[in-house]
């Protein structure tokens, strides 16, 4: 095996096997290094891939209890298989990691197992259990280690991986329990409730904001709260967690309003800790070669350039979004950059997906960001009600928005809740990658009967008036 390279990328997750791959098919030398057995990094191994598939399985489960029926279909003595369910998240997971190591093999890429650390410019250490220091010499270096679980900012949280979990273990659990308390209300707090709440869990969600999935377009989020509430999760907005403890068997939440007023305490079988994650820079040596941080992240460029001459950095270690598509397409543009070419992301037409049920969708501007930054705009909407596909399926809650320049008519943000909302709108992020107006969308064919249809629906409302209203 070879120790000296043109690339050298520190982490396997979606950013660095992305990466790596591109760099090899760009004629680089190129190895990883990654600290774990397996391949993948968080997202195959314990987020987004394991994640989805218990969320299917879920839907797939909580549809045969209580809607099938609906459909004429009659299923008798449903029961649920944990083991099983809990083996097809596995064989799901193994068969995606698999997958990135055949993809190493097929491009020529040498992996290193082993933890990475940046000796010196140009030189990468890798230490393994058990074995002396290897030393990769290397042209470039690209930081790609990804994040970790944040925990409670200013609070002391001891996991135990059965009753106050994160969300490495919250896939992984024994039996489906009782109740369960996630702190936060975010993306992975909520998609995580809504499997063990479909499973037979009582599901309370205590965040500290105001609002469901901080950021996203407000009335995107409002409605989304009350599908939610009506599947039976509760919330407690505004407030502040002061204490997470294990006693016994059960977990202990205590929080007060963030304005102010009695404190409370929540018990359940389970606490799911879902505030948020953090870059993993953690024993990567950069302070050690003087690679400027800013806030706990990476300090890049436009470039995706440290200030440290052939190192960079991509993905969750960076700003932006921390999203597995966004680091992929940072892994592209810095191997094309390495190789030469003209690497380029576009930050403002990035997608992000809820994969409860139904899905939330956004992509762009929400409605709150346009009126802060003074933009005059203009609003379209339509709902899944009115969609004849929707209304076949027995999928008719929810909505597509889009927000356009009143001016130009420019699409400036679109967001989605309905079913399959995470597919359709990539209509719109290609849309606005190519500056489109809504009239160019509303005026495409759309075939009917589709769900597709409410998306054009929306972009009618937005220049001219709804043809299904």
């Amino acid at each position: 095996m070879s120790n000296s390279f043109d690339v050298t990328i520190i982490g396997s997750g979606p950013g660095g096997y992305v990466c790596a791959i591109k760099c090899a098919q760009l004629g680089l030398k190129t190895a990883v290094v990654e600290k774990s057995p397996t391949l993948g990094g968080t997202c195959l191994n314990v987020g987004c891939i394991p994640s989805k598939a218990l969320l299917h399985a879920s839907e797939v489960y909580h549809e045969a209890q209580h809607g099938m029926a609906d459909l004429g279909v009659k299923a008798q003595k449903v029961s649920l298989d944990l083991n099983a369910m809990m083996a097809h998240k596995d064989a799901t997971v193994k068969a995606n990691v698999d997958g990135v190591a055949f993809l190493m093999k097929k491009n020529g890429i040498e992996v290193f197992h082993g933890t990475g650390r940046i000796a010196e410019p140009g030189k990468v250490e890798v230490i393994s259990d058990g074995d002396s220091a290897q030393t990769i010499e290397t042209k470039n270096i690209v930081i790609a280690t990804g994040s970790e679980v944040a925990g409670i900012p200013g609070l002391d949280v001891a996991f135990d991986d059965q009753t106050i979990v994160s969300s490495d273990h919250a896939i992984a659990l024994d039996n489906v329990p009782k109740s369960m308390v996630v702190i936060g209300g975010g993306v992975i707090g909520l998609e995580l409730g809504s499997v063990w709440s479909r499973l037979g869990a009582k599901v309370k969600v205590v965040e500290y904001l105001d609002t469901i999935l901080g950021g996203m377009d407000g009335s995107t989020s409002k409605q989304f709260q009350r599908i939610l509430k009506k599947q039976g999760l509760t919330f407690h907005l505004k407030s502040k967690v002061t204490a997470v403890e294990a006693f016994g068997k059960k977990g202990k939440v205590k929080f007060e309003p963030t304005d102010g007023g009695e404190a409370q305490t929540l018990e359940a079988d389970v606490v799911l800790v879902a505030t948020g994650r953090r870059p993993f820079t953690t024993g990567l040596g950069l302070e050690d070669v003087g690679v400027e941080m800013e806030r706990g992240m990476v300090k890049t460029d436009a470039h995706w350039r440290t200030n440290i001459q052939g190192i960079y950095a991509i993905g969750d270690v960076t700003s932006g979004p921390m999203l597995a598509h966004k680091a992929e397409d940072e892994g592209v543009a810095v191997a094309e950059t390495i190789a030469g070419q003209h690497g380029h992301v576009n930050y403002g037409v990035i997608p992000s997906v809820v994969y409860t049920m139904p899905e939330v969708a956004s992509v762009g501007a929400t409605e709150e960001q346009l009126k802060s930054d003074g933009v005059d705009y203009v609003s379209g909407q339509f709902p899944f009600t009115a969609n004849g596909r929707a209304r076949a399926m027995n999928a008719t809650e929810g909505f597509v928005k889009f927000l356009a320049h009143k001016a130009t008519d420019k699409v400036l943000g679109v967001h989605i809740v309905g079913f399959g909302a995470g597919d359709m709108i990539h209509e719109a992020a290609v849309l606005m990658e190519f500056g489109g107006s809504s009239e160019d969308l509303a005026r495409t064919c759309h075939a009917h009967p589709t769900l597709s249809e409410a998306v054009k629906e929306a972009a009618l409302a937005t220049f001219a008036k709804p043809l299904h209203i």
